[in-house]
């Protein structure tokens, strides 16, 4: 009996201390502002590698919005084939390259949202918001 109990306490222990999984799905979206435009596709797969993609354009002449979504765009869609699957250490909510500090992404386990911290030069994160997807969409600023 003292044995069985020790046994479960061991196992609780361990558990306690397993990594978690990261969240399986699809995410979305694009940031526009202050001259910056950003396209983002994030792919996590149930083996826990995850596929990102992030096109951006900084200095964009606010004239030139439309173009430059449709060209980014198309970027995104065009090249997410050739995106291969990478892994990042995940501690339930942040998601770091392996031994990093820097957050990469950050997921909220309530929504199923996931922001993108996107690093562009020498200036601080700059947070893409993406939304879970079914599938990905040509358009990625396009909602549902």
């Amino acid at each position: 009996m003292r044995f069985a109990a020790c046994f479960i306490a061991i196992l609780l222990a361990v558990s306690a201390c397993s990594k978690p999984r990261p969240p399986v799905g699809k995410w979305e979206g694009g940031y526009e502002g202050g001259g910056d435009l950003v396209v983002a596709r994030v792919e996590i797969l149930p083996s826990g590698q995850v596929k990102v993609m992030a096109p951006d354009i900084t200095n964009l002449p606010q004239t030139q919005v439309a173009e430059y979504r449709a060209r980014l765009s198309a970027d995104l869609t065009n090249g997410w084939s050739g995106v291969e699957p990478r892994d990042f250490d995940f501690d339930g909510k942040t998601f770091r390259k392996p031994g990093g500090f820097a957050p990469q992404m950050v997921w909220d386990k309530s929504s199923n949202h996931l922001t993108l911290q996107l690093y562009i030069g020498a200036r601080s994160a700059l947070p893409v918001p993406l939304r879970p997807v079914d599938d990905f969409h040509d358009n990625p600023f396009a909602s549902g």
